[in-house]
């Protein structure tokens, strides 16, 4: 019996960020998901793990991944990678996220984020802002990796999330759109759910809560 349920943000509720990602790669004559890849390559200390975790201000980050990504064999700012990380809400999360939580289902957001910087915050219309803020409203608990620490995946990370909201990895549901953020997640004992296709990862929530959405 299941009585939590865990959202990551970007790339479940909100539209992922690759997909700005290959757009860009694509007009700046880049191989395909190369920007994934340097931000896989090293994954635990490259300079968006350290990003994440609060640990470097946007200006360093840019030159820092820069050196990354030029390590990699293309030169990639880390100041046009930010710029690529806003996403669209998407709906049908939303609608299942109050579902859940109508049903009783204690819920948590679970992201690896960046503290927003004057420029960046200044690029996002009021009415986005009011939106996304209404959305954040809705979680009983928020783990931020810019504020905790840690970042997926480190199991600290999905730790903080269980205490915050008083329940045990086994009665949970996480729901991410990375398998690399979803394998500790498991180990844990949590039910996992890789979000790449909206509506099918909805029918597999469906079906562990017993919930129509």
């Amino acid at each position: 019996m299941f009585t939590a349920v865990l959202w990551d943000f970007g790339g479940v509720i909100l539209s992922s960020p690759f997909e700005a990602f290959n757009h860009y790669e694509a007009t700046a004559d880049l191989p395909r998901d190369f920007i994934r890849s340097v931000n896989a390559a090293n994954p635990d200390a490259n300079a968006w793990a350290r990003l994440e975790r609060n640990e470097l201000s946007p200006t360093e980050f840019d030159e820092a991944f820069a050196a990354d990504s030029r390590a990699l064999g293309h030169e990639v700012r880390g100041a046009a990678v930010l710029a690529l990380l806003a996403g669209e809400i998407r709906p049908a999360m939303v609608a299942a996220l109050d579902a859940v939580k109508a049903a009783g289902f204690k819920t948590a957001c679970l992201t690896n984020n960046v503290v927003p910087h004057d420029v960046e915050s200044s690029a996002i219309s009021t009415d986005r802002s009011i939106a996304l803020a209404a959305v954040m409203a809705r979680f009983d608990a928020i783990v931020e990796s810019s504020k905790v620490g840690v970042r997926k995946p480190e199991p600290r990370f999905y730790e903080i999330a269980c205490e915050l909201l008083g329940v045990r990895p086994g009665d949970c549901i996480f729901l991410d759109d990375l398998g690399i953020n979803l394998k500790p997640a498991a180990a844990m004992g949590m039910k996992t759910i890789k979000v790449v296709d909206p509506a099918t990862a909805l029918a597999e929530l469906a079906q562990a809560t017993g919930l129509t959405f």
